[in-house]
């Protein structure tokens, strides 16, 4: 059924919207304040053109990849994403088996609702979490040693949000987490029967509340004061912590063995700084739009990082991705790997793992046809010829070209 009704990304945002509430709908699909940034990474995006090469065999094509020493059958992960134990029943463990099952990584994030134990144990495959630090330092401490017992193969600290988001449009549909009963949200959850019975009304039967943040250690003596998490009401312990420094980081890559990312960098010379406190990889990331709606987009800050950092590191990218053509112009721009969210958000809030699995169906076939249409057969061997930008100059013989990609048949130019 999902197969037959989801032609496309696009599709599963439209089924989606009508299953979930109005205010739940809006927190996964929309950026702070203006959108403007959120918008400008479609345009980045969109402006990027592929540059097709004609009459090479394509009839065996390779879209996977090697992250970290472990080969992987896209070159895709599925990132942190807050509501997806609120879209769907137990959404995480639903996205880490569709993961699994795609042979890609997943990251759990901090807001998350289901243990982070049960999500590595019934989940499988490759499992990240994603680290916010809250007001408590220490207290993030303990969330991160309880990460590394449970098994996480990276630890994502994300940075790029030192405090609350100005997501204007949660504010006026009156949305907070873990949600709560309000007349508004009792009348937009009644409008919306398939999410309260089949979501909220799981929880209830199944525990005897709405979904709380499990994964998030609260000393005793901040409980009182862990207020909802879209307040930011001055002392909440659920504020972000805006005191964070490359200190801290190098005591975080102290504390943790394993892979170590950031997530939330934009500028080249932070991607050089975090290099240098031995940090295995980056997220090159604007936070789909939802922090700074001024800022540039990770697309646009790409070309930059990678020069600077000089493959020290893995360089993931991410934001605003739909289609597989979009999967392939972040590689050729000089990404390692490309981090999709929404994407299988919109999967999952649809018809949960099915609906995350054909999230990643779609975008795997849109790759593979997209490479044959291009004339590449193995994806690892993608590079800047495969695409043009708007300030490119236009292009003059093989002036522009690599040596390799301006061959002919049999190795002539």
């Amino acid at each position: 059924m999902i197969k037959r009704k989801a032609l496309n990304i696009g599709d599963l945002r439209k089924m989606a919207r009508r299953r979930l509430t109005k205010s739940l709908f809006d927190f996964c699909d929309k950026g702070s304040e203006d959108q403007i940034s959120m918008r400008d990474n479609r345009v980045a995006l969109d402006r990027i053109k592929l540059m097709p090469r004609i009459l090479r065999d394509v009839s065996k094509r390779d879209p996977g990849i090697e992250l970290f020493g472990k080969r992987h059958d896209l070159p895709l992960l599925i990132g942190p994403t807050g509501p997806a134990g609120f879209v769907w029943y137990r959404g995480e463990t639903a996205l880490a088996r569709a993961a699994a099952a795609a042979n890609i990584p997943f990251t759990l994030a901090s807001t998350s609702n289901t243990d982070m134990e049960k999500i590595i144990a019934n989940g499988g495959g490759t499992q990240w979490y994603q680290l916010y630090v809250w007001q408590d330092k220490e207290a993030a401490m303990v969330t991160v040693e309880r990460a590394l017992n449970a098994g996480f193969e990276a630890l994502v600290l994300t940075v790029d949000s030192p405090v609350y988001n100005n997501r204007e449009i949660d504010i006026r549909n009156g949305l907070v987490f873990p949600p709560r009963i309000t007349p508004r949200t009792a009348i937009d959850s009644v409008l919306h029967p398939r999410w309260l019975i089949g979501t909220m009304g799981r929880y209830m039967l199944s525990e005897g509340r709405i979904p709380a943040f499990t994964n998030i250690h609260i000393p005793e003596e901040h409980k009182a004061n862990a207020t909802r998490y879209v307040s930011a009401a001055t002392g909440s312990f659920l504020n972000r912590n805006d005191s964070l420094d490359w200190d801290f980081l190098k005591r975080l890559r102290d504390l943790w063995p394993r892979k170590l990312l950031v997530k939330g960098i934009l500028h080249p010379g932070d991607a050089r700084f975090a290099a240098d406190c031995g940090v295995d990889g980056i997220f090159v990331s604007n936070h789909a739009g939802n922090v700074n709606d001024a800022a540039i987009t990770g697309w646009d800050a790409l070309p930059a990082i990678v020069e600077a950092v000089e493959k020290r590191m893995t360089i993931i990218a991410d934001t605003g991705v739909r289609r597989g053509s979009d999967v392939l112009k972040g590689l050729a721009l000089g990404a390692d790997v490309i981090a999709i969210g929404r994407a299988t958000l919109y999967g999952l809030a649809a018809a949960g793992q099915d609906g995350a699995t054909r999230a990643l169906e779609i975008l795997e076939a849109e790759i593979r046809r997209t490479m044959a249409a291009i004339g590449l057969s193995d994806i690892a061997s993608i590079n800047r010829d495969y695409i043009r930008l708007p300030g490119d100059l236009p292009i003059s013989g093989t002036a522009h070209l690599s040596r390799d990609s301006s061959r002919g048949p049999g190795g002539e130019s």
